[in-house]
């Protein structure tokens, strides 16, 4: 009975271990092959920017939600964009489904736009923009926020940036953000986080609200006396024709075109987010990843992986 106790535990422990190393395995499998779809995916977005940019040259356009990177991506089998072997045959490619967006994050006004570097060298001082805490205490008022608060970030921002202009050494500060989730690094808080994500952002550099994508509230907390009412006339005027120009804006509420700014507001848009979403199975991954335009270089400003159960 010893024997075959011990014959048996030990066939348990083979079986087991030879099961673990199958899961192993499987599950490094799904994550290269979730890699390559999701990095097939952010290339074709960029494509598809890199075209509209191309097209946007010779003929004047601007960046609207009718163009085709505003389009979402429905899930869909991956089968029906592959093709297994000359055949089309697709029996054996991998069960998976895909969707995804790009979303243009000019529609969002920039935290970061709320400090400036004045000077240069040994001389160059951090301040905060007059103009752009405005618009952001706008905001705060129109979500229901304590701009006490919005005031602290802004303070902290702006100390943060002033030592990372010259301090090499490690400081009480908080890190530069990069994210609009790393705003809580200010002191902004996760309420606050949730009701600021559909209207704000953070870009690596100063950059304009593109009045054709922006939020009715956006729009309304970028120009000084501009009330909701104001801001959804232009909201309702471009999608019976997206703004060709910040003067196209204008038309549509006249009585603010001497508020509009070509530092603040603009048409068009250099910074979008592209969203991956792959389901394998019971596993789900997404990618999301911040793009810049320039001309026609579409590149990749950062990128972030992570799986949900």
């Amino acid at each position: 009975m010893l024997v075959v106790t011990l014959v048996a535990t030990l066939a348990s422990a083979a079986l087991w271990q030879q099961w673990r190393a199958t899961e192993v395995e499987q599950a490094e499998r799904q994550r290269v092959q979730a890699g390559w779809v999701l990095t097939g995916a952010l290339d074709w977005a960029r494509l598809i920017l890199r075209e509209d940019a191309r097209g946007n040259q010779s003929s004047g356009n601007a960046d609207h939600l009718g163009e085709p990177w505003a389009m979402p991506l429905e899930e869909a089998r991956l089968s029906s964009f592959l093709a297994a072997d000359k055949a089309n045959n697709t029996d054996d490619v991998l069960e998976a489904f895909l969707s995804g967006e790009v979303i243009d994050l000019q529609s969002r006004m920039n935290f970061l736009n709320v400090v400036r570097t004045v000077g240069t060298g040994a001389q160059a001082k951090v301040e905060l923009s007059v103009g752009d805490m405005r618009s952001f205490s706008k905001l705060y008022e129109l979500l229901g926020l304590p701009v006490s608060e919005l005031n602290v970030a802004a303070n902290e921002l702006r100390t943060s940036t002033q030592l990372a202009l010259s301090d090499p050494l490690p400081s009480r500060t908080s890190l530069l953000p990069t994210k609009f989730a790393q705003l809580g690094w200010l002191g902004v808080s996760r309420n606050s986080l949730a009701a600021l994500e559909p209207h704000v952002t953070v870009l690596p550099t100063r950059t304009t609200l593109n009045f054709n994508t922006a939020s009715a509230q956006a729009i309304c907390a970028s120009v000084p006396d501009m009330d909701m009412a104001q801001a959804r006339q232009i909201t309702s005027a471009r999608e019976r024709e997206p703004f060709k120009s910040l003067a196209d804006a204008g038309a549509a509420v006249p009585a603010m075109t001497a508020q509009l700014s070509d530092l603040h507001h603009g048409v068009r848009s250099n910074h979008f987010e592209v969203r991956g979403r792959l389901r394998l199975d019971n596993a789900i991954i997404e990618e999301r990843s911040l793009v810049v335009r320039n001309n026609l270089e579409v590149r990749v400003n950062w990128r972030e992986r992570f799986a949900r159960p």
